[in-house]
This record gives C-alpha cells, sequence and structure tokens, in this order.
C-alpha cells in the first residue's frame, strides 16, 4: 500500500475506547470493542507529571510590574536553571528565597512559572508561593570547607549538597509537583536560548509578559513560545502482540515504541498512519488517543497512541529504525527480565503506553551482587 492510501484510509478512524488487559484471564480485552479505559486518560501513576502543578496566571503575569513585584516578596521561591541543568538539594529541586537572590542574578532571564496550589503537593515549597525560574550563565557551587577559588556571589544562598541536574538524571527522586516544575523550566529555558532574534527582521527581542513573550523592538511583532507535537505509538497487531523497534540512536538493547513530529497540515491521525508506514511499512487501521507528556529536550509535545494493524510483518527502514520486533507479553516479560533487551525510563511516556498495553508494571531484571 502506498502512503496516500494509508492516509485516505487513516482519515476514516474514529476515536473508540482503548484495549485493555486483564491480569486475571492472561489476555487482553478486545481492542476497540468498548470494553477498555476512557480515551485520553493514560494512567497517571504512569505519567510522572501532575496535572495541576502550578497556576500560571496568564492574566496576571502580562501586567508589566507583575514579575517584579513577585520577585520582591519574601514568599516567592526562585529555581535555578543553567546549562540545561536545574539546582537541586539532594534529589530533590532547590526553591531558593527570589527575594534575597544577587541582583546580578536577577539581571538575566528571569520567568514566571506559577503559583504553587493552596492544598500542599510538595514538602519542598509552601502551599500557595509563587515560583520564578532564574537562569544563570553557569552553574553557581555552594560554599564548602575547601575551596581553590573564591566563592562566586550568592554561592552561600545554596546549600552545602546542593547539585546540578536535568530532568533525566532527577527526575526518577522527584515527586510530581517538582516533575512538573522543571519540565516547565526547560521548555521556557530552552525556547528563550534558541530565539533571541525576531525571524522577522533579525533584531534583538525584548522578553516581556513576565518571560512569556519575546517582542521585537524594531516592527513591533510579538513571539510566543513555540511547542513542537509529535506523536508516539504502540502499534498492536491482530493477535494483540506488541511492535517495538529499535532507533538509530538507541543502544543495541533498547526496544521502544514508535515516534515522529507532526507535519504541517497534517492531523494526528494522519502523522500515526504516516510515521509507522515509513518507519517499519506496517500500515495501522485504527488509533486512539491515550495522552500527553511534555517532553522539553529541546521543545516536544508528546502526544501517545496506541493504533491497531492486520499487517504481521515490519520492515525497518534502515535510517530512523534498525530493528523492529513483535512481543507477546510473556515474550517482553522475558526478554526484559533476562536482560536481552531494555524498555525505556519510567520518565517517558513511551513506558507508560508499554505497560498501559501490557496492564501492569514490567519489572526490571535484578541484577546479581558482584564480589
Amino acid at each position: 500500500m502506498r502512503l496516500s492510501e494509508a492516509l485516505r484510509t487513516v482519515v476514516g478512524m474514529t476515536s473508540g475506547p482503548l484495549p485493555s488487559f486483564d491480569p486475571s484471564a492472561g489476555t487482553a480485552l478486545s481492542a476497540f470493542d468498548g470494553t477498555g479505559p476512557t480515551a485520553g486518560r493514560l494512567a497517571e501513576r504512569l505519567l510522572p507529571v501532575s496535572a495541576e502543578a502550578l497556576d500560571r496566571r496568564s492574566a496576571d503575569r502580562a501586567d508589566p510590574n507583575f514579575l517584579g513585584a513577585v520577585v520582591r516578596h519574601p514568599g516567592t521561591l526562585a529555581v535555578l536553571y543553567s546549562q540545561n541543568r536545574a539546582a537541586h538539594v539532594g534529589t530533590h529541586l532547590a526553591f531558593l528565597p527570589a527575594h534575597l537572590l544577587p541582583a546580578s542574578w536577577l539581571g538575566g532571564l528571569v520567568v514566571y512559572l506559577g503559583q504553587l496550589p493552596q492544598q500542599r503537593t510538595t514538602a519542598q515549597a509552601d502551599p500557595g508561593a509563587d515560583v520564578v525560574l532564574v537562569v544563570l550563565p553557569e552553574p553557581v557551587e555552594p560554599v564548602s570547607a575547601v575551596m581553590s577559588e573564591p566563592a562566586a556571589e550568592g554561592a552561600s544562598l545554596l546549600p552545602e549538597n546542593t547539585n546540578w541536574a536535568g530532568f533525566r538524571e532527577s527526575g526518577p527522586g522527584l515527586d510530581l509537583v517538582e516533575a512538573g516544575i522543571l519540565l516547565e523550566a526547560a521548555a521556557i529555558a530552552n525556547w528563550h536560548r534558541a530565539h533571541p532574534r525576531c525571524p522577522r527582521c533579525g533584531a534583538a527581542t525584548e522578553v516581556v509578559q513576565s518571560g512569556w513573550v519575546r517582542l521585537c523592538p524594531e516592527d513591533g511583532s510579538e513571539h510566543f513560545p513555540r511547542t513542537d507535537p509529535a506523536i508516539i505509538v504502540t502499534v498492536v497487531g491482530a493477535d494483540d502482540r506488541l511492535l517495538l523497534a529499535t532507533g538509530a540512536r538507541m543502544r543495541s538493547t533498547m526496544f521502544s515504541t514508535l515516534a515522529g513530529f507532526v507535519e504541517p497540515g497534517e492531523s494526528l491521525e494522519q502523522a500515526v498512519a504516516r510515521e509507522i508506514l515509513e518507519e517499519v511499512g506496517v500500515r495501522v487501521t485504527e488509533c486512539q488517543y491515550l495522552g500527553s507528556q511534555p517532553w522539553p529536550f529541546p521543545a516536544s509535545l508528546m502526544l501517545g497512541f496506541t493504533a491497531h494493524t492486520e499487517d504481521t510483518i515490519a520492515q525497518p527502514d534502515g535510517a530512523e529504525v534498525l530493528r523492529a520486533r513483535w512481543f507477546s507479553r510473556e515474550e517482553l516479560v522475558t526478554a526484559v527480565g533476562s536482560g536481552e533487551i531494555t524498555l525505556p525510563s519510567r520518565l517517558s511516556i513511551s513506558r507508560a503506553l508499554i505497560e498501559q498495553w501490557f496492564g501492569d508494571h514490567i519489572a526490571e531484571p535484578v541484577l546479581a551482587a558482584t564480589e
């Protein structure tokens, strides 16, 4: 089937209930037949982001005086970010009193992230506190007893066990609110770094609206943060086996879901059909949206789907996908348990999609202790 034919097929797809797994029966319930969970409700426990991490106060942050007043307030907390890493205290995000930060730190990029809920949602910060992002040119190390050089300005504000880490490194130790804050911080910081100039005339833009808009002083155009949508899909065959693949940039033992960016003028369903056909030569006949996850590395929003196919043979394109393999639940458990293959981290929606198909968490292999 040509790509154009596959796309004509997918245009007729209708959203339906998701396939689900009954562990007691050992088999999946009939896919897309109304017996599965509700569309868009990928189990929250599988995705490390709280849906209500912060109130971003979009109306308030447009006030040109809002950010300055928030930063000066004694209760406002600051998250420090530098070179794709955030300041942490132990395994949690470091929240510092914003009004005590050096003027040199506040002279750079400062962005209003939002207000924490009034009920306690994280043990690391006070309920209802405003949170701002402060981007530094380079990480600042805390003051220690043994230092070869004088401490940097503001270093005394950092606890001794301060360390700098990105989401991939620190994500497993963060609570849901912290994870959401760090992903938001990474996304907006990455956008500012990549878009310092006006795309119309090339002039350097100014940061306005509390860090959420860049304004061109030459032509008056406003520029807003960009997110690139990408679909990520579990492909399920007629025999209920799952198709996983190894990408060109993955380690050889890694098997993951298929994914790709949505192209201009394309629906999400069309993107699912096109990407799966291009990467592994498989035609999908039904697809269902499950849930999403921000993945700002640098600027993606991952839109999770499950798709059904009658095809039984997968042919990797040899460029983006090097290997493709069908798994039953028993085969997947055996392959993971033996260490033959590895799955994506539980930080990613890919792992959540795989475990949604499986019906439970998939245990990692227990490594034998070395003498």
